[in-house]
């Protein structure tokens, strides 16, 4: 989830995007527009109310949406996310993990956390990890505030799930954007992760070139459709190293504004990609469809 400075991210994002109305007939319509099933590469199922997470995949599902990857925020997210995928089998592959943008969990917790994920593994489970990375709208607010941030023991819990992707050999969700990429692209080199997934990224040519030369993946969110820094990010990045996301239950502007923010909108993604590329859009959204498949082992 994009967190822009705001301590109530996530009750925001709830209220925000699920209060505000349904998608458009045109939003709606973008199912079986062609034969090729796209994936939302990123979605927070969890922060979704309850009784509205089946009927959301269900209708997503039946629109044309192959898949979902969703990512976690502690174990309590995790553990959601797996009894979601157990209910809707290989539609479903959850990413396990510790969301940033919120405060650190104590030893005991961590030291929970992965052990759990290591059972995971054990029993054969498909998952990823994810969301991880480092908190930097919670750190910007801070300094912007004029308080000290540590961002020290976030790098070092980002660095165990580092380490941890690379023992299970699991592709990685990355919340790190501008110059915290950079430091996450240090620990990825260092442990030899080639799967790496960067969500609804942002950030310096140099650290984009850096990306593409180590082969990493980055997923775009429907902020495409209004938002020319992430434009530019999808003239320049290889559409083979593209996804697309929702970040879903966090609201859009433009033409998603007013709008609940659900898994078919990742068509209208692919759109804009393709609309950006010159390039046909069926040939985008099989390309994207594909790469996700191949990062996530989705079968």
């Amino acid at each position: 989830m994009n967190i822009d400075g705001r301590d109530n991210e996530f009750a925001q994002a709830q209220s925000a995007g699920l209060a505000s109305g349904s998608p458009s007939e045109e939003t709606l319509d973008m199912g079986a527009s062609t034969g090729e099933g796209v994936i939302d590469a990123h979605i927070h199922l969890d922060l979704y109310p309850e009784e509205e997470r089946e009927p959301l995949l269900t209708a997503a599902f039946a629109a044309g949406v192959e898949a979902v990857i969703a990512v976690s925020m502690q174990l309590a997210s995790c553990k959601l996310n797996r009894s979601l995928a157990q209910r809707f089998g290989s539609r479903i592959l959850p990413a396990y993990g510790f969301h940033p943008e919120q405060p650190l969990p104590d030893a005991a917790q961590t030291d929970e956390l992965i052990a759990w994920i290591r059972e995971r593994a054990v029993a054969g489970e498909s998952f990823a990890i994810g969301e991880v990375g480092l908190p930097y709208y919670m750190r910007s607010e801070a300094e912007a505030a004029g308080h000290a941030f540590d961002q020290a023991p976030y790098l070092a819990l980002l660095e165990r799930f580092v380490q941890l992707a690379a023992e299970l050999d699991r592709p990685i969700v990355l919340h790190a954007v501008y110059e915290d990429a950079e430091q996450a692209c240090d620990l990825l080199e260092r442990y030899g992760i080639a799967r790496a997934h960067f969500h609804w990224f942002k950030g310096p040519c140099e650290t984009i070139e850096r990306m593409i030369r180590r082969g990493y993946h980055v997923s775009v969110t429907p902020d495409v459709a209004y938002e020319q820094e992430i434009q530019q990010l999808v003239q320049r990045y290889p559409l083979e190293l593209l996804m697309v996301e929702t970040d879903g239950p966090w609201p859009f502007e433009g033409p998603f504004s007013g709008q609940q923010t659900r898994p078919e909108v990742v068509r209208e993604v692919a759109r804009h990609i393709a609309a950006i590329k010159e390039l046909p859009e069926s040939h985008v959204i099989a390309v994207l469809s594909r790469t996700t498949r191949l990062l996530y082992h989705i079968e």
